[in-house]
């Protein structure tokens, strides 16, 4: 695939000055023989020294301070990045050797982390749906895909609706939300019959041929398939996330992935701005064309409930119409 530019900036607006801004930034892409980063610039508000560290899950992270009074914090990434394409799974003849891989799977690390189930008050419910949906004589791949698509299938894509804090009890009453949502009811499903998933940050990079979530921060799920590895399912599309989907980060949620996170010192209020764009020459942050996804959050704990408030009443008033 030709290198693919992607700028991503994240801007903190506060309604007063802050100081001590300490924050942790996951924004560096994995490279492995798949995907090559060419060429990186991140640059900060007030330059902090930015130190760098390996997580357990063998992502790199940046964490800085910001110690002197401000009311604007911007971070900027700029990326080159080569991937390549990845050859699918061959389906094995007999599908009950791969089960039983699995099986032997279950305690050993690293793949634990990755088959821990999150309860939530519709889990009896997906359980059947799990089940339902499995036919007897499936390889691991082919229900992987079964359940990719029943995911696209089952839940409508509405931004705004969902935050980061949302809940899967939430996401499973509204069968509602966006690309992280979905990918954290995949894994959920995948776990349930012991595929160890995993989440998967990044960026999808394909042309602007309508896909949800191009030119936007975006994420997808990594099922373990046996005498394969990782394979790349993205349920917003219902594909394959081969070679068009740039991978910053993995980890068990989006909590071990998150680009940007920290905590500072200050006013309580503040926006939040995230924009992205991909494969465009002379971009800059502020052009109305190419911000594609502008994110705005003051009290985020507040506005993850109200938008599941705001749309639970609005179906409730459809309904009565």
């Amino acid at each position: 695939m030709p290198e693919i530019e992607i700028k991503h900036i994240t801007k903190y607006i506060y309604d007063s000055p802050v100081r001590d801004s300490a924050n942790q930034i996951i924004l560096f892409p994995i490279q492995d023989e798949y995907q090559d980063v060419l060429k990186q610039e991140i640059t900060i508000t007030g330059n902090p020294a930015v130190d760098k560290h390996v997580d357990y899950y063998g992502n790199e992270v940046g964490s800085f301070t910001y110690i002197e009074p401000h009311m604007v914090m911007m971070i900027s990434s700029k990326i080159l990045v080569n991937t390549r394409h990845r050859s699918l799974p061959v389906n094995d003849i007999f599908p009950s050797h791969q089960w039983e891989d699995l099986k032997r799977l279950q305690n050993i690390v690293p793949y634990i982390d990755f088959l821990k189930q999150e309860y939530f008050e519709g889990l009896a419910e997906l359980k059947a749906i799990v089940e339902s949906e499995k036919a007897k004589d499936d390889t691991p791949y082919q229900v992987a895909l079964r359940f990719c698509q029943y995911v696209y299938d089952n839940f409508e894509y509405i931004k705004g609706v969902t935050t980061v804090d949302t809940t899967l009890d939430e996401i499973w009453k509204i069968r509602a939300g966006v690309c992280q949502d979905f990918a954290h009811i995949l894994m959920e499903m995948l776990r349930i019959i012991n595929i160890p998933s995993r989440y998967v940050s990044g960026y999808i990079c394909t042309g602007q041929n309508g896909m949800r979530g191009e030119g936007a921060t975006h994420a997808w799920a990594e099922a373990y398939i046996p005498d394969y590895g990782w394979l790349g399912l993205d349920p917003t599309n219902n594909c394959i996330a081969n070679e068009t989907h740039v991978r910053l980060a993995v980890g068990r949620n989006f909590s071990d992935c998150s680009p940007v996170k920290g905590v500072y010192k200050g006013s309580a209020h503040h926006k939040l701005e995230v924009a992205v764009t991909v494969d465009e020459e002379d971009t800059y942050y502020g052009n109305d064309k190419q911000v594609i996804e502008v994110t705005t959050a003051s009290h985020v704990t507040e506005i993850s409930k109200n938008s599941y408030q705001r749309y639970m009443e609005m179906i409730q008033q459809q309904q009565q119409q």
